[in-house]
């Protein structure tokens, strides 16, 4: 299994490997080691995969902030801030908006 976007993995695919120590259910084990003949290399691309489609969904998320980001300022900007009628009450005399 090839790594998931070599150039573009957000990660260096050819930096040595390190042992680590996993625990996994043992007939999940047996029943991959059936699927391939090197399961340290389906995990490593399973796990960039997941990792990338995390980075996504945080880079998807952090965009849709900065777009009600924009909403909100353009809103606030055409309309004033949609609070100020209630807030006017506790804000001193001589500040505005």
């Amino acid at each position: 299994m090839s790594h998931i976007g070599k150039g573009n993995a957000g990660y260096d695919a050819n930096a040595s490997k390190r042992r680590v120590d996993i625990t996994l259910n043992e007939d999940l084990l047996r029943l991959a080691e059936g699927y391939t003949d090197n399961l340290s290399d389906t995990i490593e691309s399973l796990l960039a995969a997941w990792m990338q489609d995390e980075r996504q969904k945080s880079d998807n998320d952090l965009e849709h902030r900065r777009k009600v980001a924009a909403a909100w300022n353009a809103f606030d900007e055409k309309h004033g801030r949609f609070a100020d009628e209630w807030n006017s009450d506790f804000m001193p005399e001589d500040e505005s908006r």
